[in-house]
């Protein structure tokens, strides 16, 4: 597998519109991420997207004037690295605390829980 950068969050909510767009321009990200956020500024897009070419979570070509973005790395490894990442501060890296900590804090429905159960059944 190809080494995954650290995302932060905010540059996840940058790649999450990459990830379900791609390839598309600054332009088009800043236009989504401005209607989900208006506090958004181009230029802090634009930050963001530099910051995460350099990173190579992104790549870029230039077509006419504009620059369409991809990315260079598949959400689903990304989320594997966070996930790792967060198992490991908050909880040691340790699971079971983890699991128990969100299934006594939340509200699960029915389906959730059936839904746990089939997942740790699987496992078994």
């Amino acid at each position: 597998m190809k080494k995954v950068p650290r995302i932060s969050e905010t540059e996840w909510e940058v790649m999450k519109v990459v990830w379900s767009q791609a390839p598309c321009s600054a332009g088009q990200i800043i236009d989504v991420l401005t209607r989900l956020d208006p506090t958004w500024h181009p230029k802090t897009v634009k930050a963001f997207l530099n910051r995460l070419v350099s990173k190579n979570a992104l790549g870029f070509k230039k077509e006419g004037r504009a620059y369409l973005y991809r990315s260079l790395v598949k959400e689903e490894d990304c989320v594997e690295v966070a996930s790792a990442s967060f198992l490991d501060r908050v909880f040691g890296g340790s699971l079971k605390p983890m699991l128990a900590h969100f299934v006594e804090r939340k509200k699960l429905s029915e389906e959730e829980i059936r839904e746990l159960r089939r997942l740790l059944k699987n496992k078994e």
